[in-house]
């Protein structure tokens, strides 16, 4: 999409870093909705910002549900990459809950993620946070914890991602090395690595995606059930990678209905 998306109704800076900000859409009507973080893919780089994502925080928006699309620092800013990129999303969820919490038009009992690509990755690592060492510097304590992620091509799984050179290897980049210099690293920002998270989590892929392959959701649901766990896997044939976050694609309409039921909506 050529133009640029619609108008948010709030800005919040939840850290000092000019990237560490979120905006704010509300529903028309008094409430209360739910609340919906929305984060961002494009590998973690800084080439790609929080705006193409922004049509889709609108369309959701509009079913009534209140969406907080997330900046924050990535790999070629200052402090973006392990660990700031990951310290950025906690932040900034416990800061947003924090500030969001008593706004009559907000039911933070139905407070859940949303990330596409690799916001999908930070999406599902946020719900598994508790279970993050605390020698981690990945670690921090958190007064709100969030239960619901849905993660639209997500990245859960970043060995494997390492293996497969998704996006030209960056997941080097990201995590500082590879997961043979630091295995920590990787147990501690992979999805994957912190099942079972005790989370609701509903996955939806392409099966066509050439960015983020579908067995990167299927490895995930694999060993989620492996370890007594009952995520959703829901897969569109002949769908690629950008389709599901396009409220014009055809796929989008399956995707609504993946996320609406999970958010206490009809």
């Amino acid at each position: 999409m050529d133009r640029p998306p619609p108008t948010f109704d709030k800005r919040v800076q939840y850290g000092q870093d000019p990237h560490d900000f979120a905006e704010l859409r509300f529903p028309d009507s008094s409430g209360p909705f739910p609340f919906l973080f929305v984060i961002h893919g494009g590998f973690w780089r800084s080439a790609y910002d929080l705006n193409h994502i922004g049509y889709l925080c609108a369309a959701l928006t509009g079913k009534g549900i209140i969406t907080c699309n997330l900046e924050y620092r990535r790999i070629g800013n200052p402090g973006g990459g392990w660990p700031g990129t990951f310290q950025d999303v906690s932040r900034a969820t416990d800061h947003v809950l924090e500030i969001i919490s008593s706004d009559p038009r907000v039911d933070v009992a139905r407070t859940a993620v949303l990330g596409h690509s690799a916001g999908g990755h930070l999406a599902m690592w946020l719900v598994s946070r508790h279970r993050i060492p605390k020698d981690s510097p990945l670690y921090s304590a958190q007064k709100y914890r969030i239960a619901i992620a849905i993660s639209l091509a997500g990245v859960c799984d970043l060995r494997t991602a390492w293996n497969q050179q998704l996006g030209n290897g960056v997941v080097a980049s990201l995590m500082g090395g590879t997961p043979e210099q630091y295995p920590d690293r990787f147990d501690a920002g992979s999805p994957i690595e912190l099942l079972p998270n005790g989370s609701k989590q509903v996955l939806i892929h392409g099966t066509v995606d050439d960015i983020v392959p579908v067995s990167q959701s299927e490895k995930f649901v694999e060993r989620a059930e492996q370890l007594g766990e009952r995520p959703t896997l829901v897969k569109l044939k002949g769908v690629g990678h950008f389709e599901l976050i396009d409220p014009e694609s055809d796929a989008w309409s399956t995707v609504t209905r993946s996320v609406i039921p999970v958010l206490g909506l009809r």
